[in-house]
């Protein structure tokens, strides 16, 4: 049994598992420092969201932030 294995997948399935989950915290953790907020605060608060719930963070992050997001 490969260390690679998890749950029956093989190396480059476990890679792209990890990938997929990754994509959407790293993507929201980039738009929120690349973004500018009404209040600093809000920037913070998102920043610890993400980084405390990463896949979930992010989610809530791409449903609840771009209505408070200024351009």
């Amino acid at each position: 049994m490969s260390i690679l294995t998890f749950m029956g997948l093989s190396g480059f399935e476990v890679l792209i598992v990890i990938l997929v989950f990754s994509f959407p915290f790293l993507y929201a953790l980039i738009d929120v420092l690349r973004s500018s907020f009404q209040n600093k605060i809000d920037k913070l608060v998102w920043l610890i969201v993400i980084l405390a719930l990463p896949f979930l963070g992010a989610l809530l992050y791409f449903l609840i932030a771009p209505k408070k997001v200024v351009n």
